[in-house]
């Protein structure tokens, strides 16, 4: 069974139809890599699968649990959509982390205000603090920055600053992992930070979605990709073939203009 699955997913702002019928599935394990042109849509997919925006019509099922129904209109619950949120993470173009906050309590807070409802929270609070304390120590390991856990965002790198809100993603162990243009903010010699990281969940089987315009890394790391143009999946398939022996003539002329 797919962990995700995405059926006839429609959004529209105002006149504008962004998302015009988006259908796809991705297995556990899998890497899958979005791409297209500027105003495609890619964004708002994933915006839509993590409710930062609402989908006007159609169905999103992780596993197993249907997150979003357009045939249900009842309001959901606040507590509801947070506890369907974490089954996903996501890492933003901008990094999004709180400025007040250290690396360490930018990784740990969401983990420790979920920690709050748990029924043994106030009897165990201190073993459980310690817990994601430690766990977040090993997250940021892996992410090599372990010297930086008492910095702030302004004193870290664009690079770094990715590197701790994909460490901040994975605290929450969610399902799938979505990446949204993870390397756009910065540098390109920074670029290869992200990527390696990238790289190495890819090789723990972690489920991973990215929307992004390198395609040699695309290529690379996933195993289906989709084209997206004006608000379809005009082209998918097996990410070397997709890119290699593109079929239609619009695939053929993005590849051709990010190349340039």
């Amino acid at each position: 069974m797919a962990i995700l699955e995405v059926k006839d997913l429609k959004k529209s702002f105002g006149k504008n139809e962004v998302l015009k019928g988006i259908s796809l599935s991705l297995e556990e394990g899998q890497v899958m890599s979005i791409i297209g042109s500027s105003g495609s849509g890619k964004t708002t997919l994933l915006r839509c699968i993590n409710f930062l925006e609402t989908a006007d019509s159609g169905l999103i099922t992780v596993d197993g649990d249907v997150i979003f129904d357009g045939d249900n209109k009842k309001k959901r619950k606040e507590k509801e959509t947070r506890e369907k949120q974490l089954k996903i993470g996501l890492v933003f173009q901008q990094f999004n982390l709180f400025p007040q906050y250290n690396v360490l309590d930018n990784v740990t807070l969401a983990v420790k205000l979920k920690a709050k409802e748990r029924p043994d929270f106030k009897k165990n609070k201190k073993q459980i603090l310690k817990e994601i304390d430690e766990k977040a120590l090993k997250l940021l390991a892996d992410m090599g920055l372990s010297e930086k856990i008492d910095h702030y965002p302004c004193e870290l790198s664009g690079g770094q600053q990715q590197r701790v809100s994909i460490a901040r993603a994975m605290a929450l162990e969610p399902k799938i992992l979505f990446f949204d243009e993870p390397t756009s903010a910065l540098d390109p010699e920074l670029t290869g930070e992200i990527l390696r990281v990238i790289r190495e969940l890819a090789a723990k089987n972690m489920t991973m979605v990215i929307v992004t315009h390198e395609m040699t890394f695309a290529k690379e790391v996933s195993d289906y990709i989709v084209f997206m143009d004006d608000g379809v999946i005009a082209e998918e398939g097996v990410a070397e073939e997709v890119i290699n022996n593109p079929k239609t003539e619009r695939l053929q002329a993005f590849l051709s203009k990010i190349s340039d």
